[in-house]
C-alpha cells in the first residue's frame, strides 16, 4: 500500500472520530433528545477510541500498512 493511501485512511479515521466527538453539538442543534441510548453509546465509544488511538503502543498493534510510519522495506524494496 502506498504512503498516500495509508495517510488517506488514517485521515478518514481521524475525521470520523472528530465527527463522533462533535456528536453532542449535533444532537443539541438537531433537537434529538440527548437521552437516547444510542447517542450516549456512540459518545462513549468515540471517547474510548480517541483515547486508545493516542497511545503509541496501539500504533505498534496496527497492521503495517496503517501505522504512522511505513513498514520497513527489505533490500528489494518490498515491505
Amino acid at each position: 500500500m502506498s504512503d498516500a493511501t495509508r495517510r488517506t485512511i488514517r485521515t478518514a479515521v481521524a475525521w470520523l472520530l472528530s465527527l463522533a466527538a462533535a456528536l453532542p453539538a449535533i444532537v443539541d442543534a438537531s433537537g434529538i433528545p440527548a437521552s437516547l441510548p444510542w447517542a450516549a453509546g456512540a459518545l462513549a465509544v468515540a471517547a474510548a477510541v480517541t483515547r486508545v488511538m493516542a497511545l503509541p503502543a496501539v500504533d505498534a498493534l496496527l497492521p503495517g500498512w496503517l501505522r504512522k510510519e511505513p513498514p520497513p522495506k527489505d533490500a528489494e524494496g518490498r515491505p
